[in-house]
């Protein structure tokens, strides 16, 4: 066991959602039992994990019942059609409960319907993808994006077929006070993704990543910090998500939860 290797935060993040192997849970609950500060949080998380799971437990076998108090939350809170598929009421419903309860150490993966576990990889690079992209483009002056608003019909068009998906949509985000910028292709975990771009009446910006998700995994909501910089993100089967900038976690969600809405099933 290499006891010396530093524990991260994806570590402790797994640990809580039962995702790490036996040796790599021993070495971080012998990190744990030497940060009683940190030890307290991950209890925390853990508390806040089952509370959820205790919540949605009945909805691990879905009955009709269960479907339509889910789909009243998300409709009142996220004012989604209480039509959509079960995965993605799911999540929505998942998200308006942690943020409801204001989980401000970042955790937002607890395990609802036995989800399939999650690589480790795989909520670690969307974030930090994220993260970098909007580090090197959203302060660049001349070329912030390989094509401009007045393209959007194109843009749509063309990063859709560089991530093969049908008629992916552009997020509208002006009701938010954010102008679309344009966007751009780049490659994420080697792979291509497209870049949105949006900026604020102050010149302020943001960008949503969508990459594919290659594992074909799900998971709830997430929050990702690093040295002011915001990113919120979630894995939809197929592909994955990222919403960055510098900006509050309340403006953070409520643009999230727009692109939610906005964006295939």
């Amino acid at each position: 066991m290499n006891e010396n290797r530093p524990v991260s935060e994806a570590e402790l993040h797994a640990y809580v959602d039962g995702f790490l192997g036996e040796e790599d849970s021993a070495r971080v609950e012998a990190h744990l039992a030497a940060n009683p500060d940190l030890a307290g949080m991950v209890a925390d998380w853990q508390a806040q994990s089952a509370g959820l799971q205790a919540a949605f437990a009945g909805a691990a076998t879905p009955k009709e019942n269960d479907i339509r108090l889910i789909s009243d939350i998300v409709a009142k809170a996220s004012k989604r059609p209480a039509s959509q598929p079960r995965h993605r009421l799911a999540l929505a419903a998942s998200a308006i409960l942690v943020f409801g309860l204001g989980l401000a150490a970042g955790h937002y993966g607890p395990k609802i319907f036995e989800a399939p576990q999650i690589e480790l990889t795989a909520t670690e690079i969307l974030p930090r993808e994220a993260r970098d992209a909007f580090l090197i483009y959203a302060s660049e002056v001349r070329h912030p994006v390989e094509v401009f608003a007045n393209e959007e019909a194109h843009l749509a068009t063309w990063l859709g077929k560089k991530l093969s998906v049908a008629n992916l949509k552009v997020p509208n985000l002006q009701t938010l006070g954010f102008r679309l910028v344009g966007g751009r292709l780049l490659p994420v975990d080697g792979r291509p993704g497209a870049m949105f771009m949006y900026e604020d009446g102050s010149g302020q910006r943001i960008t949503v990543l969508v990459a594919r998700n290659a594992e074909n995994r799900t998971t709830s909501f997430r929050f990702a910090s690093a040295d002011e910089i915001e990113t919120f993100y979630w894995i939809d089967g197929d592909l994955g998500y990222a919403v960055t900038g510098e900006i509050s976690r309340d403006m953070l969600q409520k643009i999230a939860e727009e692109c939610y809405r906005q964006f295939p099933s």
